[in-house]
């Protein structure tokens, strides 16, 4: 079975594959237009975000059998025509839930300890110990909206801090357990203090987060997202900062991400990116949650086991 990496991973899945006896091919410097043109004798696919798998890229792949997507986001892949052209797709959620979990702690925790601006105040010479009373996490309720791995994982580690944890999943029930609540949208809506995201990117969760979503809370909260920027509308949250509707934000992705965003120009930012990046409200990282030395390995090791399982 011949498999094209398209995009780079852990070199972890093509040794465990090669040892199989597939036939492993580097693909993850071609550009879109040479990737089509080796598709027709590919059986496999593996991938982070590099293309979209759309139905040129199907119609193409007359042989393909399965795509393998490092990591938890199917977005890039059209679902409808893989089911309907019957071929498999892999992710590997859980692979990275533990690192994301992780983050969103470190995120919440450095937001309510205001870790990021008195370390950079020391630095200059200020001893400022009154402005920079923090908030203890203790005794705050959190809504998780996705009760995945990551959630699931964020949860656990949010219990320890003796936090209540609800949780809301639409698609799915029957999870609740000693240290989480399954609850409705509208109970994380009026009770939690803070609400942290962990769904995937689809027409239903596109901007969930927004201008209505704001006003519904019952109180001013805390708002965390780990899992994909068009979750959140910018200008919404902006305007919920500046209006007191969202006390705080922990933001490792942003809608306006492409795959070369970390070439955007400085001087020509979104308005509402611009007033986040000034704000001591809000922590910022570069969607890096699920980006750790261990995750790396583990989202390929993960997929190794995977497609084994299937095709071996």
């Amino acid at each position: 079975m011949n498999v094209l990496f398209v995009d780079t991973v852990h070199p972890a899945l093509w040794q465990d594959l090669t040892k199989s006896g597939f036939n492993c091919i580097d693909g993850t410097y071609w550009d879109r237009d040479e990737v089509l043109s080796a598709l027709n004798d590919v059986q496999g696919i593996v991938i982070r975000s590099k293309f979209k798998i759309d139905e040129e890229f199907l119609e193409k792949a007359k042989d393909l059998r399965f795509i393998a997507r490092s990591g938890s986001g199917l977005e890039n892949i059209n679902l409808e025509l893989t089911d309907e052209k019957g071929v498999k797709v892999f992710n590997s959620p859980e692979g990275n839930c533990d690192a994301v979990a992780e983050h969103a702690m470190a995120m919440l925790l450095s937001l309510f300890t205001n870790l990021v601006r008195s370390d950079r105040e020391v630095r200059e010479g200020h001893w400022y110990r009154e402005e920079n009373r923090g908030i203890e996490l203790g005794g705050k309720t959190v809504g998780i909206i996705g009760y995945g791995h990551t959630g699931q994982a964020f949860a656990k580690r949010l219990s320890s801090f003796g936090c209540e944890v609800l949780a809301y999943d639409k698609y799915k029930s029957g999870f609740g357990s000693d240290h989480v609540k399954e609850v409705s949208y509208e109970d994380i809506l009026e009770k939690s203090d803070i609400i942290s995201f962990h769904v995937p990117l689809t027409e239903d969760t596109r901007y969930l987060a927004d201008r209505r979503f704001f006003s519904q809370s019952r109180k001013a909260v805390y708002l965390i997202n780990t899992s994909r920027g068009e979750i959140v509308n910018t200008d919404h949250l902006v305007e919920a900062l500046k209006g007191g509707l969202i006390m705080g934000a922990c933001l490792d992705v942003l809608e306006y991400e492409k795959s070369s965003f970390e070439n955007i120009d400085h001087k020509k930012l979104p308005d509402s990116f611009k007033h986040l990046t000034e704000s001591d409200q809000v922590v910022l990282s570069p969607h890096i949650a699920g980006w750790t030395f261990e995750s790396y390995e583990r989202l390929s090791t993960v997929l190794a086991t995977k497609i084994l399982a299937e095709y071996k």
